[in-house]
């Protein structure tokens, strides 16, 4: 393999744009609500070590995804690249697992000196498998609620201040009258973009615009997931289904998944749900006395980046 800085390009030559984890605490939502299901869409073995995803141009300029077991490797260049450093990342070929043809992620940037991205063309005579591609981001189903989950863990603070504290610390109610969204609910329209959940991708603004969330009253949406998510402490759920991320003043970040729905929390503030069923809806859950220890109960059995 070689990084996007070298000139000489070969036949076997990859241009490397990016990489990303693939591993039951980190991995790219738009693939799976679970790490299993994630492995699964790519083909792979869910092996608990994990994987890394190389992305990048062969010299004729197509697009390939790289899995490669060397997952140590790909977090240092993963990690150089977030602080600004330069970082040639060119995993051995005895790490690689195989190489798919396009990519799971829209990537803004290209390899200089090739041609434009695009799939590569199968073998003649072979029937390879059809190149990955991103979400369409004129539709709604469970890819872009995953990836406006990530956007909203992403951009927390941006989307925390257009709640107010009525809302924020309103009552958690936990019978068949509440919908569990807290005293008079919120909802709006995901600014979320698919896009920036590449690496490359994770910076910016990303935030709602100013008093965009509306009391949105009962929704039993909302109440199906939370019941969901109360039902992983009794029966844990797939590796993956709750992951748990460092937040600022000793809080984490919680990330949880399941068929239809996705919910993002702060362990000492709020929740969001995201549903398959409300297209770009977000969808506030208020603190109140019952929302704490549910999220210490998922935190509890959360995986975590190393």
């Amino acid at each position: 393999m070689a990084g996007t800085d070298d000139t000489v390009a070969d036949d076997d030559a990859l241009f490397v744009l990016t990489a990303v984890l693939l591993t039951p605490a980190q991995f790219p939502s738009v693939l799976g609500d679970d790490y299993v299901a994630a492995c699964s869409a790519l083909g792979l073995e869910p092996y608990a070590e994990g994987y890394g995803l190389v992305l990048g141009q062969d010299s004729a300029g197509a697009r390939w995804t790289v899995v490669v077991e060397d997952v140590s490797l790909v977090a240092v260049a993963i990690a150089s690249w977030d602080c600004g450093m330069d970082y040639d990342l060119s995993p051995d070929d005895r790490s690689v697992v195989c190489a798919l043809p396009g990519w799971p992620l829209a990537l803004a940037v290209a390899a200089p000196g090739v041609p434009a991205p695009h799939d590569p063309l199968p073998d003649p005579g072979t029937e390879g498998p059809a190149p990955l591609k991103p979400p369409d981001t004129e539709v709604w189903g469970a890819p872009q609620r995953r990836l406006g989950a990530d956007e909203i863990a992403l951009q927390w603070s941006a989307w925390r201040d257009q709640i107010d504290d009525e809302t924020a610390f309103g009552p958690f109610e936990d019978d068949a009258t509440s919908d569990g969204t807290g005293s008079d609910g919120a909802r709006d329209r995901a600014a979320a973009s698919p896009e920036r959940t590449a690496e490359e991708e994770s910076a910016g603004d990303g935030g709602p615009p100013a008093g965009a969330f509306a009391g949105n009253g009962r929704h039993p949406g909302v109440r199906k997931a939370l019941e969901a998510a109360r039902a992983y402490v009794t029966a844990p759920p797939p590796p993956g289904r709750i992951r748990s991320a460092f937040a600022p003043g000793g809080a984490r970040t919680l990330r949880a998944d399941g068929p239809g729905w996705s919910l993002v929390a702060r362990t000492d503030d709020i929740a969001f749900v995201l549903l398959d069923e409300e297209p770009g809806e977000i969808m506030t859950v208020g603190r109140g006395p019952e929302l704490p220890g549910l999220l210490k109960s998922l935190d509890e059995l959360a995986v975590r980046p190393n």
